[in-house]
């Protein structure tokens, strides 16, 4: 039987950075590699809490990639 196994984990956070000249919103995003393999979502929501209130800008969204290598 197949198995997978968590190689990495990343966290990457999507600014708000202002509106453009057609009034639409302009976004930036932030990732951060070798996330602890074991964090939680509550972890890594405290984590970019404080990582954007760093930010001059707000934070929109935060999301979380693994990547898992399929091993059998």
């Amino acid at each position: 039987m197949a198995e997978a196994m968590i190689m990495d984990s990343k966290l990457r956070l999507l600014f708000e950075t202002g509106i453009n000249e057609k009034g639409e919103p302009v976004y930036k995003t932030k990732t951060y590699n070798n996330i602890d393999k074991e964090a939680t979502a509550d972890q890594l929501s405290e984590a970019a809490q404080a990582l954007g209130s760093l930010s001059l800008y707000p934070v929109i969204s935060v999301e979380r990639t693994d990547n898992f290598e399929i091993v059998g």
